[in-house]
């Protein structure tokens, strides 16, 4: 069992990944800003992070940023945002995001994503 943490300030959004994620058996936590997830990953071994890119606190990006300064087994990290220019592409690649998917995006695209960041 893989174990997810979902970052996102949207309470609707997070509802549908976890609904998506669910049947996957996976453990999946919840935060609803930054400073909650990097809380969470401070105490928790994650393999997959699902970061907000824009949230009150600390944004997906500054959490990002922190956990991979972290001595910890870095889990893989997929940013979710409404910003999908290159340039924010390129921000997000380079603080060390494995993959970023533009909302609005399909439960199907997400759960194929996430199966696929999980099996490598």
């Amino acid at each position: 069992m893989k174990k997810i943490l979902i970052a996102d300030d949207e309470e609707v959004l997070r509802m549908l990944i976890v609904d998506t994620l669910e049947e996957d058996h996976h453990q999946l936590d919840e935060a609803e800003d930054g400073i909650e997830a990097l809380s969470l990953i401070k105490k928790e071994q994650y393999d997959l992070l699902i970061l907000d890119y824009m949230m009150p606190e600390k944004s997906g990006i500054e959490v990002l940023m922190e956990t991979r300064k972290l001595a910890i087994p870095q889990p893989k990290v997929l940013m979710l945002t409404a910003k999908s220019q290159q340039k924010d592409q390129d921000e997000m690649y380079k603080e060390g995001a494995n993959y970023f998917l533009a909302k609005p995006f399909s439960p199907i695209e997400l759960l194929s994503l996430v199966e696929e960041m999980l099996s490598d």
